[in-house]
């Protein structure tokens, strides 16, 4: 077998593929340009469904996704709802955890750290006085949000901790999580 033909992974990810886009970046950074976009519908009650599909990047409208992502956010009976899919701040979680572990995943392998396992847990605190108006000292938001990641890799405890701590800062969800970002709402 070619030696040249054999691909490089660490983590799962292509170090050379890895390295040309960063490589691309560093030479056009306006491919860094990225416009994620969702459209919603509500259904019924608490029930509403995103489709997630297409979306700008790399200098260009993406059209990869001949599928669109379907998700169905609902509430808990106790929150009036049927158990119609996850409700819209345990899918802030779940998108937290994803960003957190793909950047932790990413700039490991970046690192040349191999990874060998990996299981995150999330857990938020909420007091629903703020969305249902009871107590306006309330933020109707999350009061907290705690990360608990398990990690087995090969590298010290201090590379791990390095590691995690510059996921924690480089994570696109939790970025916008921890720092206040304008958000509009308009009739269309």
């Amino acid at each position: 077998m070619n030696t040249q033909d054999q691909t490089t992974r660490i983590n799962g990810l292509d170090q050379a593929q890895m390295v040309q886009t960063i490589d691309a970046i560093k030479e056009t950074p306006s491919l860094a340009r990225f416009q994620f976009r969702a459209r919603n519908t509500w259904i019924d009650g608490g029930e509403n469904r995103s489709t997630i599909q297409d979306f700008y990047g790399a200098g260009r409208e993406d059209d990869s996704r001949t599928t669109p992502f379907q998700f169905t956010n609902g509430e808990p009976p106790v929150l009036l709802g049927a158990n119609e899919g996850a409700n819209p701040v345990e899918f802030l979680l779940h998108a937290l955890a994803g960003c957190v572990t793909t950047t932790f995943i990413l700039h490991a392998a970046a690192r040349g750290i191999q990874i060998r396992e990996l299981a995150t847990e999330l857990d938020g605190d909420i007091d629903l006085q703020g969305l249902l108006g009871l107590d306006e000292t309330v933020s109707p938001g999350y009061e907290q949000i705690r990360i608990k990641m398990h990690v087995q890799a090969d590298c010290t405890d201090q590379e791990l901790d390095d590691l995690m701590a510059y996921s924690r800062e480089h994570s696109p969800v939790c970025n916008t999580v921890c720092r206040p970002v304008p958000v509009t709402v308009t009739r269309a």
